[in-house]
């Protein structure tokens, strides 16, 4: 069962596998680093499903729980 980005508990690192949206999103996230194969890292996540904040190489993103729902990820090894 694949887990989603939005599952994640801070300080996890996972590598991406798939973006589960439109093409404009997945183009917008593409441009920010946001593909298949890129390792992300939750750095925390805001109380009552608010927003995450997550790394992906030396970038630091803040990610609505709705998209983030939407990327499915595996952890890191």
């Amino acid at each position: 069962m694949p887990l989603s980005l939005n599952q994640l508990a801070p300080a996890a690192i996972a590598v991406i596998h798939a973006l589960n949206v439109g093409q404009d999103l997945r183009r917008r996230m593409s441009g920010l680093g946001l593909r298949p194969g890129a390792r992300v890292q939750v750095i925390r996540t805001s109380p009552l499903n608010g927003p995450m904040q997550i790394r992906v190489g030396h970038t630091d993103l803040i990610l609505r729980r709705a998209e983030a729902a939407r990327i499915e990820v595996a952890a890191a090894g």
